[in-house]
């Protein structure tokens, strides 16, 4: 039997910190294919300022140039289109090459998730699961460190693979990890700072090229009328404790800076949905990053010159944030 490797992602962009986890675990496991797949919308992935799937894709292919022995782009989910499942994917091989030994390749920070995927059980019992380090986070050295859905499918487990009880393998691959991200990749473009280690000379040339992950502040313009603005729209949707803060005199990430509160992580995260979705709507523009949305805990939501602070109101009270700036914009 061919043994096939599955990995998918955003890829963007794609980057040598991707590049490695596929060579190295093809090596660990003695694959003789890995397809790569770019998803069109990732179910788990929150929107910010991105690129196209169009675009992802052009990087995908100049980030693989050279290995095509090994690599072989599979575009199927950008072709359909929409919200882009593993299982979909997976399947359809499965069914179509019956004679291959299928291994998904996933990093540990969408193991640690990876009971939230659809079908995720169904997915296990289709296919081995190849788990890679990511720099700062170590692989699980005991079965109660793992996701409880998952947990539930092991027969028997050691520090570097369990067998399921589907039949099926999950491997844990020790890489030579690359300090390499998306989001820092990103963030760098934006304000202009080298990329050379982090991404092949065609990848960068194509982003500067084509003007990707530029700040959304020509999209803004006033950020002090924005800042007002964002003020109002989460006010207006029921925000506890809202507060603008003026830092252009202040060493600070952000020229400003709003502060806001939900009664419960659910009310918090639906504030800072609100707020990206009134952005767009009225500004044409998404976020340039955002964390924290899954938890609802504190969400930050990055708009470059402005960053919105949305907080369960409990947790406000025990950071207590707006202590350092002492000052608000109006």
């Amino acid at each position: 039997m061919s043994k096939v490797g599955f990995f998918g992602g955003n890829f963007d962009p794609f980057h040598y910190g991707h590049l490695n986890s596929i060579l190295s675990t093809a090596e660990q496991l003695d694959l003789d294919q890995v397809r790569v797949v770019p998803a069109s919308t990732s179910p788990l992935r929150v929107q910010t300022q991105s690129s196209t799937p169009e675009q992802r894709l052009a990087m995908l292919k100049r980030g693989v140039a050279g290995h095509e022995a090994l690599i072989t782009i599979d575009t199927s989910e950008i072709d359909r289109g929409g919200v882009s499942y593993t299982i979909d994917t997976v399947q359809k091989y499965v069914e179509a090459h019956p004679d291959s030994n299928v291994t998904l390749i996933i990093g540990m920070d969408q193991f640690w998730k990876f009971d939230q995927w659809k079908n995720f059980d169904k997915l296990l019992g289709m296919v081995d699961l190849a788990v890679t380090t990511r720099p700062g986070m170590e692989l699980p050295y005991s079965l109660e460190e793992w996701p409880l859905g998952v947990r539930n499918l092991v027969g028997d487990s050691d520090s570097k693979q369990a067998m399921l009880k589907s039949g099926k393998t999950i491997h844990f691959v020790q890489l030579n990890d690359v300090e390499a991200s998306g989001t820092e990749i990103r963030r760098k473009i934006r304000i202009n700072q080298d990329v050379q280690t982090l991404v092949a000379p065609p990848v960068e040339e194509y982003i500067r090229t084509n003007k990707l992950y530029e700040t959304v502040q020509d999209s803004i313009g006033d950020f002090e009328k924005f800042a007002a603005y964002c003020e109002k729209v989460i006010t207006d949707k029921g925000g506890v404790n809202v507060k603008v803060f003026d830092l252009r005199d202040r060493n600070a990430p952000s020229e400003f800076t709003v502060i806001a509160s939900g009664t419960s992580t659910r009310h918090a995260s639906a504030l800072a949905e609100h707020l990206m979705k009134e952005v767009k709507k009225d500004y044409g523009v998404w976020p340039e990053h955002i964390e924290g949305q899954g938890e609802g805990r504190w969400i930050v939501t990055d708009y470059g010159a402005l960053i919105v602070h949305t907080f369960y109101d409990f947790v406000r009270q025990e950071y207590r944030l707006e202590e350092l700036w002492t000052r608000p914009a109006k």
